[in-house]
């Protein structure tokens, strides 16, 4: 069973949530990561495919090591940020999770705040809004300090908000300088839009048909790439061949409309050794499909989507079975 849905909710609107502890914001920052990485998704590493000269335990040990920074209770955006990718670079010697973690410190952030069971829908969105509102130099100090430890790949140069100098401008305004050409800094100016606006919808669709939770992942991965090009991958291999991937994610979804999941494995399978092949590697769009996971993991705890759920409710069932030379332009990526 998710453990997310056994987590009993208030009716007092000052009770204090599960998820509100330290130790519980980790285990879902470990939870989400590891289903992340357990799912299935082409040009991803998984347990089932390893690829990019990575395999699923890289990923799970930068979980581990991550998770207690970027649940630090009270700690800025930034300090949590440059704790779990130094805690990361502890144990791994690549960049396994520079844009999970600037996606999750933010969001467990604002899970800090108190909610009732009837806190709507929006209320995390709300929170979540205020807390990249108020990002400031400090915060992108040390988010340019990670990312220079982190060395993701496909980092070009800029004129502006630099990650090699010291940041003139808050975080927030160098994410949307940066918007355009990288789907982290998207998310955070446009209050996580595709999360909450595409990835969390499907995964809750997926729930409501019963799909087991490792393929509903899968979907979630598809239907966001077909939604919005990979930055990742429009850095490394181009605009052009970023939207044949989209396409062709789009039409990995239409087949699934008539194909059975068992019959869709082996078409996934071949899509994944193309990918790979190719060294395209979606790695953006995996990182949003931790942070949907964990987006609706919170609103099942914590009521945030306006509804009182007994223990199971909503719950996607579990499938059977260092610095490089010169200047680098602002742009969170997932690979080495």
């Amino acid at each position: 069973m998710n453990r997310a849905a056994a987590m009993p909710l208030h009716d007092d609107p000052a009770a204090a949530c599960a998820w509100q502890t330290p130790a519980a914001l980790a285990a879902l920052v470990r939870d989400c990561c590891a289903q992340d990485v357990r799912a299935f998704k082409p040009g991803n590493v998984s347990v089932a495919a390893p690829g990019h000269a990575m395999e699923a335990s890289h990923f799970l040990r930068s979980a581990a090591a991550a998770a207690i920074p970027l649940a630090s209770r009270g700690a800025r955006v930034g300090a949590r940020v440059e704790a779990a990718i130094g805690a990361t670079w502890q144990v791994v010697d690549c960049n396994t999770n520079l844009g999970i973690v600037l996606l999750l410190a933010p969001l467990l952030k604002a899970a800090e705040q108190p909610a009732s069971a009837r806190a709507g829908e929006n209320r995390l969105r709300e929170v979540l809004v205020d807390t990249l509102a108020a990002l400031d130099r400090e915060d992108a100090a040390a988010c340019y300090r990670a990312i220079r430890q982190a060395r993701p790949g496909g980092l070009g140069h800029s004129g502006h908000h630099d990650v090699a100098d010291e940041p003139r401008v808050t975080l927030l305004a160098a994410m949307q300088e940066a918007a355009a050409r990288d789907g982290v800094a998207f998310e955070y100016v446009s209050g996580f839009a595709q999360v909450f606006e595409t990835g969390v919808p499907c995964l809750r669709a997926s729930a409501a048909a019963g799909e087991a939770e490792l393929w509903a992942l899968t979907r979630c991965f598809l239907t966001l790439l077909a939604a919005r090009p990979d930055s990742h991958v429009v850095r490394r291999h181009g605009a052009a061949l970023a939207n044949q991937v989209s396409a062709t994610a789009a039409a990995l979804l239409a087949r699934w409309q008539t194909a059975s999941t068992a019959a869709m494995w082996p078409v996934l399978r071949e899509c994944d050794r193309d990918w790979k092949a190719a060294g395209i590697n979606p790695g953006t769009t995996a990182d949003l499909v931790v942070a949907s996971l964990a987006v609706m993991r919170l609103q099942q705890a914590r009521g945030y989507n306006g509804a009182r759920h007994t223990p199971g409710a909503l719950v996607l069932r579990e499938r059977p079975q260092a610095v490089a030379p010169g200047k680098s332009v602002w742009a969170p990526s997932h690979e080495c």
